[in-house]
């Protein structure tokens, strides 16, 4: 008989992009299996681009949200599946629940918030695997042999499929096209400012890339409007016509279908940054506060660029300091340089 696995996903973009690796891994050496993965309603549009997901199933509670009666109910409800195995990635206590009201025999995940007795297949060796992508991957194999992160038999990366048909929808719906090379920009953080590299220096290398013959895409949430309108005003007024502000202008789809066609993508630390390196696209990934030690974009064609000033990484979502010299001191130009030695790689 085959297994039927449950995944308890994680809640952010960029973190659900990484656990796909754990999701590869899990068919790889239960080929046979039924993989079921719950998560958060905007998570889904990344689940239905991982072939190794057979079902998404949507978390109903906030991120937040405790609610033990909620929780208690949905487990009972889950207890129809016939689950085999839970495997729970998040670290909180919250997120052990569901399996076990769900009667789950066997449930897999990290100590956490000292979730004895939740899980019983419990790890507590977590600094063993360095990457946050290596903790996630360890799951899917047995306690005992997951010693370190050089016992892990591989490490797949994230590898987002594309929807040809939805791109060319959203080319036509957006009045897009692909005349120009697209360089793709991603302003925004939702962590927080500590992340987000200033609009002016975006600006500066939107700037240049135009007058090299480029178009400029400004990927984001609704949230990240302000920031993508801050760049494109900064242009002089004879480029702005080849800047494109997408940010809230498209669903989640529609932004991992699009950004497929960049030639170039400079990011903050953010999902969107993840994203783009499951589709394989060269890369500037900008990090402020935090590190790719432990969450770098998972992909060849990729410069990390970050300034080395003794406070960081602090990891914190705004500067401790006030001064958010980290992210102000890492000049354009050195982004711009990036790009040119990704280019010559091509």
């Amino acid at each position: 008989m085959s297994q039927k696995i449950l995944v308890i996903g994680p809640s952010w973009v960029g973190d659900m992009v990484m656990s796909q690796s754990l999701y590869i891994s899990l068919k790889q050496e239960h080929p046979e299996a039924e993989l079921h993965v719950m998560a958060p309603a905007w998570c889904c549009a990344l689940l239905e681009r991982m072939p190794e997901v057979d079902k998404a199933v949507v978390m109903p509670l906030g991120h937040g949200d405790f609610k033990l009666t909620a929780r208690f109910r949905l487990g009972r409800q889950l207890a129809s599946e016939g689950y085999d195995w839970a495997i729970v990635q998040p670290n909180s206590l919250k997120s052990a629940l569901i399996p076990l009201f769900a009667g789950i025999k066997k449930r897999t995940g990290w100590k956490g918030e000292s979730r004895y007795g939740l899980l019983n297949d419990l790890r507590s060796n977590k600094r063993s695997f360095p990457l946050m992508v290596e903790r996630y991957n360890a799951l899917a194999y047995p306690k005992t042999q997951m010693i370190d992160s050089q016992s892990l038999p591989n490490l797949p990366w994230p590898s987002l499929a594309v929807d040809k048909k939805n791109q060319r929808l959203a080319l036509s719906e957006l009045s897009l096209d692909i005349s120009r090379p697209v360089l793709s920009l991603c302003p925004g953080a939702e962590f927080g400012p500590s992340k987000r590299w200033p609009e002016q220096h975006y600006a500066e290398v939107a700037k240049h890339q135009i007058e090299q013959g480029k178009q400029v895409w400004i990927f984001g949430s609704a949230k990240d409007i302000p920031v993508a309108e801050t760049i494109r005003h900064s242009l002089p007024s004879q480029l702005q016509a080849h800047c494109h502000i997408l940010a809230g202008k498209t669903s989640l789809h529609q932004a991992i279908d699009l950004m497929a066609l960049s030639t170039m993508v400079v990011s903050n630390d953010s999902g969107l940054m993840h994203i783009a390196a499951a589709l394989q696209r060269p890369l500037v990934a900008v990090y402020g506060s935090t590190s790719p030690k432990y969450t770098p974009p998972l992909a060849e064609r990729v410069a990390v660029v970050h300034t080395d000033i003794e406070c960081r990484p602090c990891f914190k979502r705004e500067c401790p300091l006030g001064h958010l010299k980290c992210l102000k001191d890492l000049a354009p130009q050195r982004v711009i340089k990036a790009i040119n030695k990704l280019q010559e790689r091509e």
